[in-house]
């Protein structure tokens, strides 16, 4: 049961398959890091413009609706670095903290009761003709930025 050590020479080609191997799977991790830190980059714009949006709320309008509009335009400036492809969507909307259905009528006041809030909304859709071709599974339609401020009417 004595077997001879295989030559080298039956061993040549071993190191180009195994690196062949290994250089796929670092590079598949290199490609996914990549397109994820780029989802994310855009999630956070998103996420901060949505907060630009709602601090602009805060300062003194007129009305509320100027408040509103303030916060759009806000956001909307903040977003705008965002490659063409990609258009976000700004949305504010001015709803009572409290209540049934809250967003129907804005009665705000300076009451406990009458408290209203500011949301900003910053949704950016088709994401798939911007990032590197991935797996459908793992590319999100949407994603979008959310902030809320407490508005004072005083």
């Amino acid at each position: 049961m004595n077997r001879a050590l295989p030559s080298p020479r039956s061993q040549r080609g071993v190191y180009a398959i195994e690196f062949a191997i290994v250089f796929m799977i670092f590079f598949t991790i290199l490609y996914a890091v990549i397109c994820y830190g780029m989802l994310f980059a855009f999630r956070l714009g998103l996420q901060n413009a949505a907060e630009d949006g709602a601090r602009a709320a805060l300062q003194y309008q007129s009305t509320l609706d100027a408040r509103a509009a303030r916060a759009t335009t806000v956001a909307t400036v903040r977003s705008g670095w965002m490659p063409q492809v990609i258009r976000p969507v700004v949305s504010a909307q001015i709803c009572l903290v409290e209540g049934t259905n809250p967003c129907s009528s804005t009665n705000c006041g300076p009451l406990w009761s009458q408290r209203c809030r500011v949301d900003v909304v910053v949704q950016a859709n088709n994401l798939s003709s911007l990032l590197p071709p991935l797996p459908s599974f793992a590319i999100p339609q949407q994603i979008t930025g959310k902030a809320s401020m407490l508005l004072d009417l005083r």
